[in-house]
């Protein structure tokens, strides 16, 4: 059964005190060792295709990592911690299940990913995905929560695809297009029902990179509150360059706010991409023109690959720049993305706490 809609006890919070996220899912998987096998699990043993990178596979092969990962990110003091879903959706599962048809002349074209759509396996295993890691995610925050008196939230993370509707993959064909939307909205439906049915409390349609895919999932996520007769909380967040645009359709963040602003969201923000000392001039502008709580999660630092994260700030320089972004009135919920493990969160619940959360403009049309 979906729980009730926290919203009004959410905002009663981001009213009084910046509310943390958690960090980076990836990156601490990493720290676990994990090999292929231990990835494939006995269930997909048999698997062509390599699945270590296949971070959601673990809600189901190895739960036990992925629920250990909330525990600590909670127990760091994350107020709120996504799913481990960023890649549940058929389409971003048929990467590792389904044979690109590309590498024997064919083509990714609508019909192909029709035939994606309607793939009873992948379709039952995002079910799955979803439904587990939502699950998982859920027990971990109610036992936190039981343990230290302070509620705990679950967001059901909705990530980019693998392909654009925004842009064509043929230089020859500006109008081609290897999905339709409504393909596109289709799995992001069924990937909202199963985030519900597992007990998520949010719905966080992150890292957008494609506007249109965004705009996709939100069309799917309002269809299904209308459908079903219910409602939660909806954070949305886009990933920008250093220009402060989303990544394929090149959409500024003033742009973005005006395109999602019709399904109120419970905030809007921006995350990974970019360190938190490239991101601040965004986030700024963001800040000045949304008329909802602004959330921040920024990658830490840029790339690195011989750093221990393979991103270059510890702990303590994010303590210092989201402790930065909070006395300059810029947060309402703060996290990390890529390189930031439990202890980066822990670090940044220090350095957002006791200062006080950005006022929410009342914005004249």
């Amino acid at each position: 059964m979906p729980r009730p809609d926290p919203t009004a006890e959410l905002q009663k919070a981001l009213r009084q005190r910046i509310l943390v996220l958690d960090g980076a899912m990836g990156t601490t998987i990493r720290t676990y060792g994990l090999s292929e096998t231990d990835a494939r699990g006995s269930r997909f043993a048999d698997s062509k295709k390599d699945l270590l990178n296949n971070g959601d596979i673990l809600s189901l092969t190895r739960p036990d990592v992925i629920g250990d990962i909330h525990k600590r990110f909670y127990e760091a003091g994350s107020d709120i911690c996504e799913t481990n879903t960023f890649s549940g959706t058929s389409i971003a599962q048929s990467e590792f299940f389904v044979d690109d048809p590309r590498e024997h002349g064919g083509v990714k074209d609508p019909e192909f990913f029709q035939k994606i759509i309607d793939d009873t396996m992948l379709r039952d295993l995002a079910w799955e995905i979803n439904y587990e890691s939502a699950k998982l995610c859920r027990e971990w925050a109610d036992r936190v929560a039981n343990e230290t008196g302070i509620k705990r939230y679950v967001a059901g993370a909705i990530g980019p695809l693998t392909v654009s509707l925004s842009t064509s993959p043929d230089a020859n064909d500006a109008g081609f297009r290897m999905v339709t939307f409504d393909q596109v909205k289709e799995d992001y439906t069924r990937q909202v029902r199963a985030l519900i049915a597992g007990g998520s409390d949010i719905l966080m349609v992150e890292t957008i990179f494609d506007a249109l895919n965004a705009k996709a999932a939100l069309v799917a996520i309002q269809e299904v509150f209308e459908a079903d007769g219910l409602k939660l909380p909806i954070i949305v967040s886009a990933a920008v360059g250093r220009g402060g645009e989303t990544m394929i359709s090149a959409q500024k963040v003033e742009a973005m706010w005006n395109a999602v602003a019709h399904v109120n969201p419970l905030a809007v923000g921006l995350n990974c991409s970019l360190g938190p000392d490239l991101m601040k001039p965004h986030l700024e502008e963001l800040a000045k023109v949304s008329a909802t709580n602004i959330s921040c999660y920024p990658n830490a630092g840029l790339p690195n690959p011989l750093a221990p994260t393979g991103f270059d700030l510890e702990p303590p320089h994010m303590n210092a720049f989201m402790k930065e972004f909070a006395l300059d009135g810029l947060l309402n919920l703060a996290g990390g993305c890529c390189g930031n493990t439990p202890e980066h969160i822990a670090a940044i619940a220090e350095g957002v706490k006791n200062i006080a959360p950005r006022e929410v403009p009342v914005l004249e049309n």
